[in-house]
């Protein structure tokens, strides 16, 4: 009998996990995962069990500041996740087995990010530097403006691509169609490989916030209608040009946010096609359940809650107000994770 995440796995849908604490990774492989992706939380929350003390003292005796330190650790833990995830990029010639990198967050600052156009440049400057040399690390962009903006640039160099923050269909259809364009310009598409994380969660944190007019049956809903109608449109939209790579979903965001809410809402609505990235906790609670998943991700609640949701939900508005939180919570983490590495500094010098 297959466990809860292998038949998560076994009715379509490819399990990455949110997380590259070495640990977890060799854990959640048997359970059926063949990616990741990481952030400076993430980043911040290793340096923090103390298990890379002696790496960081090297950089620190050599000179590196805070930032450089940063992102030498960051480069270090995600080159050790592909390599665990290399033979699945292998097997699956480039359609699965990657570890997403993160771009410098602090791009996105309100009170210290640059302009528009710098911002852009950097993006493009940092997505190559990151990108150069490795095989199967994703470039982790986000849905901004300037994100938005690099992602042609970013294609046509080349560049496997990971285009994060997306919440709704403006967004989503500006970003595929700016990575399509790059890559056709790029001109290889053999290898070409992309990915479109729509955040799911985050949406019904929303609408119970801020559209408590809908009814009970939609309210807590909308996340996933939203995640549903989008992987529908990716579905069609790549499905003509015949490539041989798939150019998928990711439903990120898909831990709960209510204690009430079952740990496998978004899991289960959402089995059967292209990729979940899940919380180690999120994973841990699944296989607790004891459940067997089957394919939902083409079915959507019956219309009377769909014209409900359509009729209240103004997704400009969503967008807006989840962006600019968005782009808060983008950069924070890095910050912590800068704060995180000057406590160490402190503390490695004592000892």
């Amino acid at each position: 009998m297959s466990s809860p995440l292998r038949s998560l796995v076994e009715c379509g849908t490819k399990l990455w996990l949110d997380s590259i604490d070495p640990d977890e990774i060799v854990l959640n492989k048997k359970r059926g995962a063949t990616g990741a992706t990481s952030n400076p939380i993430i980043i911040s929350k290793l340096i923090n069990t103390g298990k890379f003390d002696d790496i960081m003292q090297d950089l620190f005796r050599q000179g590196h500041d805070d930032t450089a330190v940063a992102w030498h650790m960051t480069d270090t833990l995600v080159t050790h996740a592909q390599k665990e995830f290399l033979p699945i990029w292998e097997r699956t010639l480039g359609n699965d087995g990657y570890v997403s990198f993160e771009l410098d967050p602090l791009l996105e600052d309100r009170e210290v990010g640059p302009s528009h156009d710098e911002r852009v440049r950097k993006y493009i400057e940092l997505g190559k530097k990151w990108a150069n040399g490795q095989k199967n690390r994703m470039i982790k962009v986000p849905a901004t403006e300037a994100g938005l903006d690099a992602l042609e640039e970013l294609a046509a160099a080349g560049i496997t691509l990971n285009v994060t923050l997306l919440f709704t269909e403006r967004q989503y259809e500006i970003a595929r169609e700016n990575v399509w364009r790059g890559r056709q310009r790029h001109g290889q598409l053999d290898q070409f490989k992309s990915v479109y994380s729509i955040f799911v969660s985050r949406v019904d944190v929303y609408t119970e916030q801020h559209v408590p007019e809908l009814s009970s049956e939609a309210q807590g809903e909308v996340g996933i209608v939203n995640a549903k109608r989008l992987w529908a449109s990716n579905q069609a939209w790549w499905r003509e040009k015949k490539l041989p790579l798939e150019q998928e979903i990711i439903f990120a965001s898909t831990g709960t946010k209510k204690p009430e809410d079952p740990a496998d809402k978004y899991i289960s609505a959402l089995a059967g096609s292209d990729i979940q990235t899940n919380p180690p906790e999120t994973n841990a609670a699944v296989e607790k359940l004891g459940k067997t998943y089957i394919r939902l991700v083409n079915q959507l609640p019956p219309s009377v809650i769909l014209r409900d949701i359509d009729s209240k939900v103004d997704m400009k508005k969503l967008e807006d107000t989840l962006m600019d939180e968005g782009t808060a919570k983008f950069a924070e983490p890095f910050k912590t994770l800068l704060t995180n590495i000057a406590e160490k500094r402190r503390k490695l010098a004592v000892a």
